[in-house]
This record gives structure tokens, C-alpha cells and sequence, in this order.
């Protein structure tokens, strides 16, 4: 299935996609006594979905088009967001760095997140906000100590994510995350694809494009730690729980490392595919956030 967070008549909704329609299916849903409706789904694993496409037979749901709706990331409430760095050898060689012994993880908040169709809105402190297209990994179900292979087991489902980064801010210390944790700076989705559509993710390419110009361009096999590894030593340091998100890491082709460099500016159009995952396409704005108000695409967050 492609499931999808959206909001309709100001309501956060839960989807499937069907063609280029969308199946609202919120009311096929108990409310969660707590998360959202989508994680939800998610920690009822198989057999939750299987009751979804026994409803979805019978049930008359409304129909979006997709192309008018408001996205929110696919996953709008996730306990914790990990990501990989240098996790392509390409780009590490671009980067200048080693190769490390573990996978080098670093966090996003889930106050970065935003939709499809959202704006990145650039940071009033940074001249260098770069894009780095990756494949997101959602998490099924609870696991601790997992081994590789038993790892896949736990994999709800695939979706596009864009490790936006704000260089100055990232490298002024020796600590990555203030230039990585910056309102916007995970926009994922469109939607997500559950594993069962995806039995085999190594041969999928990603491509990132700006402006319709291709940057980024590699295939999934070219990850130095894949997803079964990587979840086996996550695993190993803490407890994953359904609906956490492994955002595996980028290919060559950063704009920090382009000659010259090509960070992004007000106007850019930014976008992610991955072969059966989607396209995640994002606009860029300046900020115009006074306040501490909610700046463009954070406000979609919801309860989907």
C-alpha cells in the first residue's frame, strides 16, 4: 500500500493512495488513545493492515484528488528521527572523510519535518543551506539486540527524505547539529510504501534534482551500512519503536561540494525521487518568521 498524512477542511486525515486518487480511510480507524492515526496503523502490523484492506473492500470512503491535497509528512508524530552520515562511499570521498567502524548516526527533531508540496524555509542565521536527497526508513515494530537479517522484519515501510543541512552552522562547531535541526529541515513523504511492495530496495535509484537539474544520482546498493545493519546496531544501543524514522544517508553531488558551491535560495525548487518510493518536491522560502510563530510547513503538523 502508499499510505499518506493529509489535511482536509483543516483536519488532519490518514490515506491510501489508489491511481491518482486518495482513499480516506480515517474513519476505518479507532482513534489512538495516544500518537497518531498512522503510527497507529503501523504498530498493528499485518494484521492491522490486513483488517484495513478487508474494510476498504466494503467501506464507502471519500476520494481525493491527489494532486489538490495538503501532504503532511507521511509520519507526523515519530518518537525519534536517526540518521546516517557519509553513508555512501562517494560521498564521504566528496566530504574528505573515513570511513568509520559503525554507522555514523547523528538526530533530526521532529519539529523539522514537513510535507510534500511544503516549504524549507532558510534559516535567518545561514548563507549555506545544502539539500541531500536519502531513502527514509520507517520502523514497524518494537525491536531490541535484532540481528541484520531478522532486522527487515521490523520494516513498516520506505519513504523520501531530504537531510537538509545548513553548512555554516553544521561545521562552526564539532558537533553537526545546529545545522541540522532547523524548522523544515526534514521535509519527507510524498507517501509512504509499505515494505510488502518493496521486497528488495538495492537496485531503486534516487536521483535529487534543483531546478529540474540533476545532482544526486546513485542506487541503493552503493550504501556502505544497508538497512538490515543498520537497524541491527541502532538496535543494539536502544529500543526502536513503530514509527520511528532511519533516514539512510546521501550520495555524491552536495552542493557544499559542487565548484562552486550551490547552496539553496529563496525560490529554488528542490526534489527527491527513488524509484516505486515517489517524488518528495519542495519549494524554498526566506524566513519571514517573527516571534517565534510557526513558520510555513511546520504548521501542517497533525495527527494523521
Amino acid at each position: 500500500m502508499k499510505l499518506l498524512s493529509f489535511r482536509h477542511e483543516g483536519q488532519a486525515r490518514l490515506g491510501v493512495v489508489r491511481g491518482g486518487a486518495v482513499v480516506d480511510i480515517s474513519e476505518l480507524r479507532r482513534l489512538p488513545s495516544h500518537g497518531s492515526l498512522m503510527r497507529s496503523l503501523i504498530a498493528d502490523g499485518a494484521q492491522g493492515m490486513q483488517e484495513l484492506a478487508d474494510a476498504l473492500a466494503t467501506a464507502k470512503s471519500p476520494e481525493y484528488d491527489l494532486q489538490g491535497l495538503e501532504l503532511l509528512p507521511p509520519i507526523p508524530d515519530p518518537e525519534r528521527i536517526f540518521c546516517l552520515g557519509m553513508n555512501f562511499e562517494d560521498h564521504s570521498t566528496e566530504m574528505g572523510a573515513e570511513r568509520s567502524e559503525a554507522p555514523n548516526l547523528f538526530l533530526k527533531l521532529p519539529s523539522c519535518l514537513t510535507g510534500s508540496g511544503s516549504a524549507i524555509v532558510l534559516p535567518r542565521g545561514s548563507q549555506e543551506v545544502d539539500y541531500e536527497g536519502e531513502l527514509a526508513v520507517v520502523i514497524g515494530s518494537r525491536c531490541r539486540n535484532v540481528s541484520a537479517e531478522a532486522a527487515m522484519g521490523h520494516v513498516a515501510g520506505y519513504t523520501a527524505i531530504n537531510d537538509v543541512s545548513a553548512r555554516d552552522l553544521q561545521f562552526r562547531a564539532t558537533q553537526w547539529t545546529a545545522g541540522k535541526i532547523c524548522d523544515t529541515f526534514a521535509p519527507m513523504g510524498p507517501y509512504l510504501v509499505t515494505s510488502d511492495e518493496l521486497p528488495s530496495i538495492e537496485q531503486l535509484r534516487l536521483v535529487t534534482k534543483l531546478n529540474g537539474e540533476k545532482v544526486q544520482d546513485a542506487t541503493l546498493d552503493a550504501m556502505i551500512w544497508s538497512v538490515g545493519p543498520t537497524i541491527a546496531y541502532i538496535s543494539e544501543i536502544l529500543t526502536l519503536l513503530p514509527g520511528d524514522i532511519i533516514a539512510m544517508g546521501t550520495p555524491a553531488g552536495v552542493g557544499w561540494k559542487r565548484n562552486p558551491p550551490r547552496f539553496l535560495r529563496s525560490g529554488d525548487v528542490i526534489e527527491v525521487s527513488i524509484d516505486g518510493v515517489g517524488t518528495l518536491r519542495n519549494t524554498v522560502e526566506a524566513s519571514s518568521t517573527e516571534g517565534g510563530g510557526l513558520p510555513p510547513g511546520l504548521a501542517a503538523h497533525g495527527t494523521a
